[in-house]
């Protein structure tokens, strides 16, 4: 295939770690004249996902370190627009029912037929270049929020709270984020890593604890019984406002 100058392959990145499907997937996409790099777990997959910024991610569920899923929501938590692709040998309803749910495009079960695959991934870039809305969009809309006397605004990252105006790091607002979408439910110190960080071992869990003291001095009347960020024992925190 000759380029034109100027012109760009678009960028694919495969998930998955079986070398075999990973490396077949590769193949075929190449053909079709994509550029396409590997992650054989989901560590590697959040780090290329931010370093090589691929127009397209097709991603397995059960991956190791990290799973697919944990991968899909940190990135949905801060990109609303890049096509994802799950490609897993979970296909039931309720493995898709997840997938949808987290943020995924589309949702192909295994064993699939190349074809299909190769039309589905062609139709997803289709969309994105037209600009159209993600067909998931959780979160998309999550650009203010407030509880009691507090607001978060995501367009700015900023906060108006008892302390007055605060500005956020990236990572505070994706947590902020990570916990208002769920709100009422229970997240784990693991989870937060996970869909946070991209935990690979080496961040401490005390590092989730020093963000929650951070965000109580910003939001909580009283930090030391906090009403909106609360620890449960043996498990982690949650956030309710009601």
């Amino acid at each position: 295939m000759v380029l034109q100058e100027g012109y760009t392959k678009t960028r694919i990145l495969v998930v998955e770690d079986e070398k075999h499907i990973a490396d077949g997937l590769k193949l075929n996409l190449e053909l079709g004249g994509y550029e396409v790099d590997i992650a054989r777990d989901g560590v590697e997959a959040l780090e290329m996902y931010r370093a090589w910024r691929p127009d397209l991610i097709v991603l397995d569920i059960m991956l190791p370190q990290i799973d697919g899923l944990s991968v899909l929501r940190n990135i949905r938590l801060s990109d609303q627009q890049i096509p994802i692709l799950i490609l897993s040998a979970k296909g039931s309803p309720e493995d898709k029912i997840a997938g949808f749910s987290y943020g995924t495009d589309d949702y192909l079960a295994k064993p699939f037929n190349l074809q299909e695959f190769l039309l589905r991934v062609e139709r997803l870039l289709a969309r994105a270049s037209m600009g159209a809305a993600p067909t998931v969009k959780e979160n998309a809309e999550l650009q203010v929020y407030q509880f009691g006397p507090n607001k978060v605004d995501f367009s700015t990252f900023s906060a108006t709270c008892r302390c007055g105006e605060v500005k956020l790091s990236d990572l505070e607002a994706k947590l902020l984020k990570l916990f208002f979408s769920n709100q009422g439910k229970p997240l784990s110190r693991k989870e937060l890593l996970e869909m946070g960080w991209g935990y690979t071992g080496a961040t401490s869990t005390r590092t989730v604890d020093n963000f929650i003291v951070r965000f109580r001095k910003y939001f909580e009347d009283d930090p030391k019984n906090p009403k909106y960020f609360r620890s449960l024992r043996s498990v982690g925190y949650i956030f309710d406002h009601e």
